[in-house]
């Protein structure tokens, strides 16, 4: 007779048990209850104040902001992360730590100093940045461009290079390698550090109040103003963060359904 194996973890009713609950608690009651509150407005007052002049503009505003960022940093963040894997040179380490800086600096520390820097930057450039789209935008390129690095770097690890060998054997040149063998293996992990970098800009307070203050149209400025208010405010900072919340969860299952093809498609070829 075969005995069962015994298993490290436990098993899958257990462990599915215990992830629903800690979701439930979590994630899905504090969701549910921001339905329920908006679900206590009409839809004439929902569409009244989510299509309102300054919550249309903060809509604008953040995600063109969160979009341009996430694209800045998974341009740039593919360069930083492949120059760190492949390549070795004096205080790489410490420039490898120092991706990591946005992740350990409290928001509130990383918008004084981000404020500081740019203020200074700006009289020496005789350029506003702060309290400006400019800044805004920095701001959020600053915060999410360790998703980017950190999600790349195993990826490039992953990749043999004697992959780039055969290739350079059958005749490629460099350019070719790179978009036919490299970039298709990376493609996936790219596409996830950008919906990393492009989520978490779009929910980022503690420094963009520094740097854009309030005189910006931001939503989670927008929000947290709201709540301060009375009765009538609190529902409008409900609507707008309800709009958010579907409008993140739409973004989301986009990027991630794009993700699949483009997994399945890769397989396929190869």
């Amino acid at each position: 007779m075969f005995r069962r194996s015994k298993r490290v973890l436990p098993g899958f009713r257990l462990s599915l048990g215990l992830t629903l609950v800690y979701l439930s608690l979590l994630v899905l009651i504090p969701f549910a209850g921001l339905i329920l509150k908006v679900g206590g407005m009409s839809w004439t007052q929902y569409w009244d104040i989510v299509t309102s002049t300054r919550v249309l503009a903060a809509f604008r505003l953040t995600f063109g902001a969160s979009l341009a960022a996430a694209m800045i940093n998974a341009f740039f963040g593919f360069i930083v992360a492949w120059v760190l894997v492949r390549y070795r040179f004096p205080m790489r380490r410490l420039v490898d730590a120092m991706v990591d800086l946005p992740f350990a600096m409290p928001t509130a520390v990383s918008g004084v100093a981000l404020l500081a820097l740019f203020k200074r930057l700006g009289q020496v450039l005789d350029f506003k940045i702060i309290f400006t789209e400019w800044g805004l935008l920095l701001a959020l390129t600053f915060i999410g461009l360790p998703f980017v690095v950190r999600t790349l770097q195993p990826a490039i690890q992953d990749i043999e290079k004697e992959l780039e060998e055969v290739s350079a054997s059958l005749g490629a040149n460099r350019w070719q390698t790179f978009c036919l063998v490299i970039f298709p293996a990376l493609r996936p992990a790219l596409i996830t550090g950008f919906a990393m970098a492009f989520a978490r800009a779009l929910g980022e307070y503690g420094s963009v109040v520094f740097i854009a203050g309030t005189s910006l149209p931001i939503v989670s400025i927008e929000i947290v103003k709201n709540l301060q208010g009375g009765q009538e405010d609190m529902m409008i900072a409900v609507a707008i963060a309800t709009t958010m919340l579907v409008a993140s969860f739409v973004i989301l299952f986009c990027i991630n359904f794009m993700q699949i093809w483009m997994n399945r498609r890769f397989a396929d070829n190869n």
